[in-house]
């Protein structure tokens, strides 16, 4: 592990929208975060931003609210995260209680299908005679070109809801839901996949409201938020004040044992009191044992313990899910090992690696890279992109982590741009993406973006650093 400098936050100047009940250490804490006023702290539902700035959001309210009228077949498409498990149980959940009478779900295989939705997947359900009516994208669909085409092409309305950065070019949905396309005015850019079809509900809700085509007693949306909050931390998004509320009400209805019971039990395998959890809980005893599930067999595990309306069943599930995490958890150790030799054969060190780091073993897992490169960039504080086999023998599936100072989807396209095919695809976040390459091409893109990585950042951006706030004073 690298030595990490300390760095002190620049001091805030502005605490005037603070009472002068509140500790001046409080104060300056708070503003140095951005929070400026007492507002920014409120969790009830009501400061929730509000769904209508979403883009899109009427155009896929109206097609939702037309496939309950016409008691059309509904498909939602999922993830194979824990932020797609929760966005798909959400969705599934939420438009059965609106009125969706025939509602099922898909989630691609990481092994067999990658990432979103593909021609394959539309092509797998016409052939299957399961094609439905109106198809709801979740956590995934803003770069799925071709697959939106292919479903369009069969007569199949697609809404996508996603929350992830787009392309130049956007698919030809019917509704596109997503704060992070291009002249969205939503605030919040950093809801997850799971809030943004949660945002969706909420808006199909109020125009049905509005229409009194509302099922009586009227749907409790509520009572998802503990799936909300599961996704939002698991997926690592920002806490800004929108993804705070959800996580707040969330664990709220945890504590109080309202949960479903897939989150119970998951909680009860790992020996975790309910009553007492935090957002750790969820991102480090429930993510990880609900990601596991996609990782190394079929996320439709882990969303079929989300679902269970049974406490027996849903403790099945949780059992296999605990099992599959321990698996994954050995088969991680194995592959850290191997990372380790592979830094040592490139320097001696640290200073002599690579900005941007690459690296690859014909026995690394697809379903743990992201984990791998995680872990690799924690110890180099690099970005750092791992590589396995892709299943044909012909290409690679790459999972990429980086640091702050590089976005790393930024320098991925930058790739893309001074070599033109090198990557087949990719996609992601700031800190995080994926991409698929030639097997032939890795020497070749591990140049590529290593050169990527030097024209961004600085021998500075390099050095890992602590940030605090100052001392703490004792009286």
């Amino acid at each position: 592990m690298i030595p990490k400098k300390i760095l002190r936050r620049r001091q805030p100047t502005d605490l005037v929208g603070w009472g002068q009940n509140l500790p001046p250490i409080l104060r300056r804490l708070y503003a140095a975060r951005g929070v400026q006023s007492d507002d920014q702290l409120q969790y009830t539902l009501k400061h929730l931003a509000s769904p209508m700035q979403l883009r899109g959001i009427d155009r896929a309210v109206e097609i939702l609210a037309q496939a309950i009228e016409r008691r059309q077949r509904v498909m939602v498409l999922g993830d194979f995260d824990a932020d797609g498990a929760t966005s798909t149980a959400v969705a599934m959940l939420g438009l059965s209680m609106l009125g969706v009478a025939s509602i099922d779900f898909r989630v691609p295989s990481r092994f067999a299908d990658g990432y979103g939705l593909t021609p394959g997947i539309i092509h797998r359900l016409r052939d299957e005679n399961d094609l439905p009516d109106v198809l709801v994208t979740v956590d995934n669909g803003i770069s799925a070109i071709e697959g939106v085409k292919a479903a369009k092409d069969l007569g199949v309305s697609v809404v996508i809801t996603d929350h992830h950065l787009a392309g130049q070019e956007l698919p030809d949905a019917d509704a596109i839901v997503n704060p992070n396309q291009p002249g969205c005015p939503f605030l919040s850019k950093n809801a997850a996949g799971v809030g943004v079809m949660f945002y969706v509900l909420t808006a199909l809700r109020k125009y049905l409201r509005d229409y009194n085509r509302l099922p009586d007693p009227e749907p409790n949306l509520g009572t998802l938020l503990d799936l909300v909050a599961l996704g939002t931390v698991a997926d690592v998004v920002p806490l800004d004040h929108n993804n705070r509320i959800f996580v707040e009400q969330g664990i709220r209805r945890i504590r109080k044992g309202e949960a479903r019971p897939g989150i119970l039990a998951l909680l009860n395998v790992a020996g975790r009191d309910y009553t007492d959890i935090s957002a750790t809980d969820l991102g480090f005893v429930v993510g990880p044992r609900l990601n596991a599930a996609g990782r190394l067999d079929d996320m439709s595990i882990g969303i079929a313990c989300l679902l269970a309306d049974n406490p027996d069943e849903a403790m099945r599930l949780a059992r296999e899910l605990d099992n599959f995490n321990r698996e994954r958890r050995t088969i991680e150790k194995g592959m850290k090992a191997q990372a380790q030799d592979l830094l040592a054969s490139m320097s001696l060190d640290i200073e002599g690696l690579p900005w941007g780091l690459a690296l690859f073993d014909p026995d690394w897992h697809q379903g743990v890279i992201g984990i791998l490169a995680a872990r690799i960039r924690e110890q180099t504080h690099r970005p750092t992109i791992a590589f396995a086999p892709d299943d044909d023998g012909e290409h690679l599936k790459g999972s990429a982590r980086s640091i702050p100072g590089l976005h790393i989807r930024d320098a991925l396209a930058m790739v893309d741009a001074k070599h033109p095919g090198l990557m087949k695809k990719y996609g992601g976040h700031a800190m995080a993406a994926g991409m698929t390459i030639a097997k032939a091409d890795l020497d070749a893109f591990t140049a590529a973006f290593d050169q990527a990585v030097r024209s961004t950042l600085t021998a500075d951006d390099l050095e890992a650093a602590i940030v605090t706030d100052g001392p703490l004073a004792l009286s």
